[in-house]
């Protein structure tokens, strides 16, 4: 529901007050009052403005002129492209073009010239375009200025061009956008191939700076690097040097490149850089690692472990454990040391407990409709294996939920539920024959009740069942020693 004030401001403005008018339009510009943004109604109040104060006989004709050029300027902020097929569209075609023709150069004029551009030349406004030039070959809009009336569409484009080139080139609010506009409109072609061809062979500088300007990513990244001169001396550039790569750096990692996200990370790292910090650098060198760059992976990894006290995980290090071993997958070496301190490995199951036992239990799982086994035996004997192939004491061996064991890189062994005290483990998966004994474990696992194993007694008791009876039928068949408990 309006406001008060809204609804005042707007009685006024509907008797033709010029200043309520002007009010309204700001209003539904700015979102005040807490009126809706809509640009086509503000350009609808400043038409009636801008011919109110037109149309008034005063004597103070100074003032009056001064007060249109308030309301040209308030114009020029009007998104002209969000008007399109408005009432007053007419209107703001012809005052934009009048404010950008203007001979002073103004905020207004330059904003006018880059609404205009955005209409005109903008791809995202190929729609609107499209029916402009459909209006122009049926004549149902034109310009008064005689300079812009026998232009045709395309004509118009050509000085919307020319606008752009000159914000690009200015230091206004706009140099930013109309920038990656021109990157945007320029061609993707042969040129640009040979562009950097130029620089790789001859290390021409302003071919780089050029292919880079047509969007190239590699050149975006490469003169980026170069202006930050990533050559170990890291206090030789100074801030302006640093802001400058920081710009063409952060254009290549919006293309989604890992190498310049990194680069990113480590600048804002560097104490002279002016907008130094540190959690914006985690977050770049976190968006590297995100996107497979090694050297990111290790070190998103190494800084969740330093952290592990304070982050809320239901494992302790198995976020870190996951990024560091992404890195040692890429084979950083420093990877490895760490690694080694987060997951247990245990790659040698001759090496590890229950190895017997599980050369057994994987017998009787071969044979096991010969031997007539009851699920819950199966079941046991594959928790025996398990157990060898990473490690596990008994408890763990009895308690693990081994349909939830696996990650990607690891197992994780968490027995709380039932035994508060003991802590869970981290256990990196490094052969085949683990990853086949934890899939084969999975298909039993997934398919049985979750009820049938019974509590830690019931295992414990059956536990010793299965054992004995493994021991007994197959130590002597398979010619080895029987396994004491």
């Amino acid at each position: 529901m309006a406001s008060r004030e809204f609804l005042k401001i707007l009685h006024s403005a509907r008797l033709g007050d010029v200043l309520a008018q002007q009010k309204l339009a700001d209003a539904y510009l700015t979102g005040a009052f807490k009126t809706p943004i809509q640009p086509a109604n503000a350009l609808i109040w400043l038409e009636k403005s801008y011919f109110s104060l037109k149309n008034q006989v005063t004597q103070e004709g100074l003032s009056s002129a001064e007060e249109i050029t308030r309301v040209l300027t308030k114009i020029s902020n009007v998104p002209l492209a969000q008007t399109f097929n408005s009432a007053s569209f007419h209107f703001g075609w012809e005052s934009f073009w009048q404010l950008a023709e203007a001979k002073t150069e103004s905020s207004s004029t330059i904003a006018a010239k880059w609404q205009l551009v955005d209409l005109l030349i903008n791809p995202n406004n190929q729609a609107i375009q499209s029916q402009l030039m459909d209006w122009f070959g049926k004549k149902l809009v034109s310009l008064s200025s005689e300079k812009l009336s026998n232009l045709d569409f395309n004509g118009l484009q050509t000085i919307a061009r020319q606008y752009l080139q000159e914000l690009a080139d200015g230091s206004s609010e706009f140099e930013n956008q109309a920038n990656d506009l021109l990157i945007k409109l320029q061609p993707k072609n042969e040129a640009l191939s040979s562009l950097w061809n130029s620089w790789l062979d001859s290390q021409n500088e302003y071919a780089l700076a050029q292919a880079a300007q047509l969007g190239l990513t590699a050149a975006k990244l490469t003169l980026g690097l170069r202006l930050a001169q990533f050559d170990g001396n890291k206090d030789s550039k100074s801030n302006a040097s640093l802001k400058k790569a920081v710009y063409w750096i952060e254009l290549a990692a919006k293309d989604g490149d890992r190498d310049a996200w990194y680069a990113l990370g480590e600048i804002y790292r560097r104490p002279q850089f002016s907008g130094y910090s540190a959690a914006e650098s985690d977050r770049c060198f976190d968006r590297a690692a995100d996107l497979g760059h090694a050297k990111a992976q290790l070190r998103k990894g190494a800084n969740l472990w330093r952290k592990r006290e304070k982050i809320e995980e239901k494992v302790r290090g198995l976020q870190a454990s996951y990024w560091v071993w992404q890195a040692h997958q890429q084979g950083v070496a420093e990877a490895k040391e760490l690694l080694c301190k987060i997951l247990v490995s245990c790659p040698d199951p001759r090496k590890n407990d229950w190895y017997l036992l599980a050369q057994y239990a994987d017998h009787a799982i071969n044979y096991h409709a010969e031997h007539k086994l009851d699920l819950d035996w199966l079941m046991l004997c594959h928790r025996i294996i398990i157990a060898n192939q990473f490690n596990l004491s008994k408890a763990e061996l009895l308690l693990s939920e081994i349909s939830q064991l696996q990650h990607e890189h690891c197992v994780v062994v968490d027995i709380r539920w039932e035994l508060p005290k003991i802590l869970p483990r981290l256990i990196q998966i490094e052969t085949i024959q683990q990853r086949r004994a934890l899939l084969a474990a999975g298909k039993i696992f997934a398919s049985a009740d979750i009820n049938i194993e019974g509590n830690l007694r019931q295992r414990r008791y059956r536990f010793d069942q299965v054992t004995n009876w493994l021991n007994t039928t197959f130590s002597k068949n398979l010619k080895t020693k029987p396994i004491l408990n």
